[in-house]
């Protein structure tokens, strides 16, 4: 694949990094808006910020360029953007996070968040922790995963928590209580790598495509 590189922070240098370990070719990167929109490329991989996405989606749109969504905290956007990728039949790629180990976790979450829905005596909560430099909170994991035990019946109140410090890649952890008893599910990430290398993996599989999709529809194939 030839992959245009939009944001250049510490992601964006392991994407580069990867892919190039998997033999693709970095096509170009855009960093702070600056440089070359119209290199030739199979498929974008954006992460960036919120407010930068916001203007990055155009061009995506102008081009008909596939694009890998890893930038969080547009929600508030997500069905005109949505919108105007299925009026232009752009193929789309977007998921708070890219981690398989991650989306493996969400399917449990929701299994757990279904078992839990016939006991009432147990409350539920959800903590993530995310390095100091993180902009948004709660995480967009975070989010996803409480929509998830939602989407699975769970219809009870959801405390949810943030921390923010020191070099934390991501933790995120789900709590039932009951009187007598406490159970918990945690994911711990690690480092970053299995986020960059789920974002080639989506890469792959977008380049080509039409439409939206998730990173369970990746993984699915």
């Amino acid at each position: 694949m030839k992959i245009l590189i939009v944001g250049y922070g510490k992601m964006g240098r392991l994407v580069e990094q990867l892919a190039v370990e998997q033999g693709h070719e970095v096509a170009g990167r855009i960093d702070q808006g600056v440089g070359d929109w119209s290199v030739p490329a199979d498929v974008a991989i954006d992460f960036t910020t919120a407010g930068a996405l916001a203007g990055n989606f155009p061009r995506y749109l102008e081009r008909n360029l596939p694009v890998v969504i890893g930038t969080t905290g547009w929600g508030a956007r997500a069905d005109e953007y949505r919108t105007a990728a299925a009026a232009a039949g752009l193929g789309v790629v977007a998921s708070a996070n890219f981690s398989i180990g991650v989306n493996l976790f969400q399917l449990m979450v929701a299994e757990a968040a279904r078992l839990m829905r016939a006991h009432p005596q147990y409350g539920a909560w959800l903590h993530e922790a995310h390095h100091a430099a993180k902009l948004d909170a709660p995480s967009g994991t975070a989010l996803m995963l409480r929509d998830t035990m939602v989407a699975s019946g769970f219809d009870r109140p959801i405390s949810m928590s943030s921390t923010r410090a020191g070099a934390i890649p991501g933790i995120h952890t789900i709590g039932f209580d009951a009187a007598s008893d406490t159970i918990e599910l945690t994911h711990t990430a690690r480092d970053r790598r299995g986020f960059a290398g789920g974002a080639l993996l989506a890469a792959a599989f977008v380049a080509g495509r039409h439409g939206w999709f998730s990173m369970t529809d990746v993984l699915r194939g």
